[in-house]
């Protein structure tokens, strides 16, 4: 995994600000734009950062906004306190993202912490949509579940449609 100074540019256009401590591109829609990318855990100012899998692509932002705003956290939420399967699965996908990010340097004030809620709460789904984009089906069950809910694949993006109208 890499990132190219292209990919910072493109990141840049996307958040509408510097990146802060892009590690790599760990997703890319069809255009080959970045939608996912991996965060080290500590930013270069030394601030802890819990969220290894950062969703960046506006497209997909504004899908799983629209998700949040449903109210579809606090269902899952409760889901998870009666689906014991879910729940498992939910847990493993904490220990899974929680080992990836150690992979990059543990920080002790993190330690424990993965994101978006893990491993009893559904509390942001742009994380958890973010792990599974990054890590592909069936690791991240929340994140599986909204990703099937919204109106994007990486194949029908048109961010090559929207850089073309910016040039015009």
């Amino acid at each position: 995994m890499s990132v190219s100074e292209k990919d910072i540019e493109s990141l840049r256009r996307q958040l509408e600000r510097v990146p802060r401590g892009v590690i790599g591109v760990a997703a890319r829609c069809g255009c080959g734009e970045p939608t996912v990318v991996e965060t080290a855990p500590r930013l270069e100012d030394g601030s802890p950062f819990p969220t290894l899998f950062y969703l960046t692509h506006p497209q997909i932002v504004l899908e799983v906004s629209r998700l949040e705003g449903s109210g579809l956290m606090a269902e899952l939420t409760a889901r998870l306190e009666t689906d014991e399967e879910l729940a498992e699965s939910y847990r493993a996908a904490h220990e899974d993202y929680l080992e990836r990010r150690n992979r990059h340097g543990e920080v002790e004030e993190i330690a424990g912490i993965s994101a978006g809620g893990m491993p009893t709460r559904v509390k942001c789904l742009h994380a958890l949509v973010g792990h599974s984009l990054a890590v592909g089906p069936g690791i991240n069950p929340i994140g599986d579940i909204a990703l099937s809910m919204i109106e994007w694949t990486e194949d029908t993006c048109t961010c090559a449609d929207d850089a073309e109208s910016d040039e015009n």
